[in-house]
């Protein structure tokens, strides 16, 4: 007699978690559903206008005056051309990742601006972009930096120290998003499950525990240490590590470092 064999069982892979403020994630949402991985958004930051950008408008009414321009965040670009629609492209830029590199095509800026990014995709931070900048040809030249209302002083203070005259300037805020009822279940929901949380930035890690704390659940925090985080900056790595972490997958910078990082993993 012959027996009918039993099908064999298929392992799905873990979803994927993208953590991005919700107007940045879906573009990487869909490269990762392309993958054949569960997207799930779940933003750890919200990015908001300031309340008045008026500061913002007349630090940028007078470019012309700076020998370097340096964003900190694809939010601060994007925050900045909406601000100034007559932007000098003789100016230098600076950015210190990839996904600044692509905000800058996405506002229009020539191939002809001379733009300074780190050289090295595993630093793409303000530690890399310093290493990218003649520092000595900035002294006693005017640098602006265009950030969030709150951030690392590293950049700013590195380049004082170097001599050159700094100014900075809010162009938007971050703040954790509300843990409202919804998104209270859904995080209970994505700790049930085993998952590779994509975090891109050390504030963002540490909302994740303080929501996770909020749930109150024996195991909360034990259970979200033991999921996979994959980080785009030894920085937020290293952080990860600080918090409890071990699953940590560093990779490459930018969404097609994210997306790497994942195929690798799979």
């Amino acid at each position: 007699m012959r027996t009918r064999s039993s099908p064999l069982a298929v392992t799905m892979p873990d979803p994927v978690v993208i953590t991005r403020p919700q107007a940045q994630a879906m573009e990487l949402q869909r490269r990762v559903a392309a993958l054949g991985r569960e997207a799930i958004v779940f933003p750890l930051l919200e990015i908001q206008s300031l309340p008045d950008n008026t500061q913002l408008k007349e630090t940028l009414a007078e470019l012309e005056r700076y020998a370097l321009v340096a964003f900190v965040s694809p939010n601060a670009i994007d925050a900045a051309f909406a601000a100034r629609s007559d932007w000098p492209y003789d100016i230098p830029l600076a950015v210190v990742g990839e996904g600044s590199r692509q905000a800058l095509q996405r506002q229009g800026v020539p191939a002809s601006t001379q733009i300074f990014f780190p050289a090295d995709p595993d630093r793409s931070d303000s530690e890399g972009l310093l290493q990218a900048l003649d520092l000595d040809a900035l002294r006693g030249r005017a640098v602006l930096i265009v950030r969030g209302e709150s951030g690392r002083e590293l950049l700013g203070d590195a380049l004082r120290a170097a001599g050159a005259e700094i100014v900075a300037v809010a162009a938007y805020r971050r703040v954790a998003p509300l843990l409202d009822d919804a998104r209270r279940r859904q995080l209970e929901a994505l700790l049930r499950r085993s998952s590779d949380w994509l975090i891109t930035s050390s504030e963002a890690l540490r909302n994740l525990l303080d929501m996770v704390a909020q749930l109150n659940l024996p195991d909360g925090t034990a259970t979200m240490h033991r999921q996979r985080l994959i980080v785009p900056h030894m920085r937020i790595a290293e952080t990860a590590r600080a918090l409890g972490f071990s699953r940590i997958v560093q990779s490459r910078s930018g969404d097609d470092g994210l997306i790497a990082a994942l195929q690798s993993c799979s």
